[in-house]
């Protein structure tokens, strides 16, 4: 077999590739076993056809044609691996000339990794926000520890903003009671804006036994998007009574026995979660300074597939679990088709340079994965899946991708290594060191990832 590759693009390229027809000798015989083995001829037994009489009543040609199936993908790789070629996705062939007992040419065009000049990326600068945890974060900390042991109790009073009230809602769309627009004892909290627009302002001033009707326009359902008259009628208003903050309250609420070690403490997890933030901006920004600094050339074929997963993922799966269609997302967003087209295909070819460059730095810094890296990695992503360690893991073998996972941590570590190099100041102009957070490596990998399908913010936008 004689190949040679021609270059059409940085990210393309064309086999041609001659083979001998000697060659196709293995893929011939089993082309005749297999056809031995499909059909029968009179006065032979099932798989001792002879070829000539397979060429007879079936066609020399349907015998090539099964062979040539058969030989083209172990020449194609063939090639490939003699090119040393750095493929992407499946190859566009064309068999150019097939002549019995002579020779078999055929082309193939195909995508492939294009090569990288990784710059010095140590004179990289970055600034991030200082961590700072002032007296009102604890405040605010130990205030939703407090709501979270709230009780209420009725009370004899017209309904205000915090009260808890019970409720029976009617909606009418055109006069007519929908079908799905009744709801009895519904608890609500007074501005906590969890129903339809408008409801805070028609309970507020209510007493147990009031009833009001205001329009709103509906969220869901079978007259979603409609205009609906609603009345709501409350049967109870219930105030919620928050419990003193004292040393009481920090015994019922925490480990702690005094008010003072439980805000202490507060103020030291306010602290650790800011200075994890602090190590997730700095890796983003590096990553954006390293992508800024490198020439990527991006596969069409590549980019297009990429811009279409992320959209098939985005409907049938992110916005599906919500009940939501693209149409309701985009307006939830306030974003037309074209911004969203032109976002989506923004963050696909931001995915898509992340990783050539981090897969080109993990070759040129010579990273490797343990197992141990590689099993927390896993714990982590199967926690994110909600999936238990063995149920994630199992499904990673079962699917094929465990090279995934390993190519994801390489990454993270690939831009800790990055980070470790680069200068990151805070906003109070001091140095931030991260080269002695034992975790920057898989915080790394979980920025990559975030990169590398930022689908997954769009969803917790909506």
């Amino acid at each position: 077999m004689k190949s040679a590759v021609e270059t059409l693009n940085p990210t393309r390229v064309r086999l041609t590739v001659e083979v001998p027809f000697e060659e196709l000798k293995d893929s011939l015989d089993a082309a005749y076993k297999k056809i031995n083995q499909q059909v029968t001829v009179k006065g032979f037994r099932k798989g001792k056809i002879p070829a000539r009489v397979i060429d007879q009543r079936f066609g020399r040609g349907a015998v090539l044609e099964e062979a040539v199936n058969d030989a083209l993908p172990k020449f194609y790789t063939q090639a490939v691996n003699e090119a040393e070629l750095n493929v992407l996705g499946q190859p566009e062939v064309d068999i150019t000339e097939l002549k019995d007992n002579e020779t078999l040419n055929f082309t193939a065009e195909v995508d492939v990794r294009p090569e990288i000049e990784i710059p010095d990326y140590s004179g990289i600068e970055v600034e991030v926000d200082a961590i700072e945890v002032t007296d009102e974060d604890v405040d605010k900390s130990v205030e939703q520890l407090r709501e979270r042991f709230a009780s209420t109790s009725p009370v004899e009073r017209a309904a205000a903003e915090g009260d808890v009230v019970t409720i029976d809602l009617e909606a009418k769309v055109d006069g007519e009671v929908l079908e799905d627009g009744v709801a009895s004892d519904v608890s609500y909290t007074i501005g906590s804006g969890e129903l339809l627009d408008g409801i805070d302002e028609a309970v507020t001033g209510l007493e147990a036994g009031g009833e009001a009707t205001f329009t709103s326009q509906l969220k869901g359902g079978s007259a979603e998007g409609k205009d609906a008259e609603v009345t709501v009628k409350v049967s109870q208003v219930a105030a919620r009574e928050l419990p003193e903050l004292d040393d009481d309250f920090a015994q019922l609420a925490s480990e702690f026995d005094t008010l003072d070690e439980l805000k202490a403490d507060s103020r030291k997890r306010l602290a650790n979660m800011k200075e994890y933030d602090q190590a997730t901006q700095a890796q983003e920004r590096v990553l954006e300074k390293l992508l800024e600094l490198v020439e990527v050339p991006v596969p069409e074929k590549l980019l297009e597939d990429e811009v279409n997963t992320r959209k098939h993922n985005l409907e049938h799966h992110q916005l599906g679990q919500m009940g939501l269609n693209l149409e309701q997302y985009l307006q939830i967003q306030g974003k037309t088709v074209e911004e969203f087209d032109a976002e989506t295909k923004e963050q696909a070819v931001k995915g898509i340079k992340t990783q050539f460059v981090l897969d080109e730095l993990v070759n040129k810094e010579k990273l490797n994965v343990s197992q141990e890296e590689l099993t927390e990695h896993l714990m982590r992503r199967a926690a994110s899946s909600g999936m238990s360690p063995d149920q994630f893991a199992q499904a990673v073998v079962e699917g094929g991708q465990v090279p995934m996972l390993v190519g994801e941590v390489a990454r993270g570590k690939a831009l800790a290594v990055v980070v470790e190099a680069a200068t990151v100041k805070d906003t109070n102009g001091e140095i931030v060191d991260l080269s002695d957070d034992e975790d920057e490596a898989a915080e790394a990998g979980e920025t990559v990832e975030a990169a590398a399908d930022e689908a997954a913010e769009e969803k917790a936008e909506a």
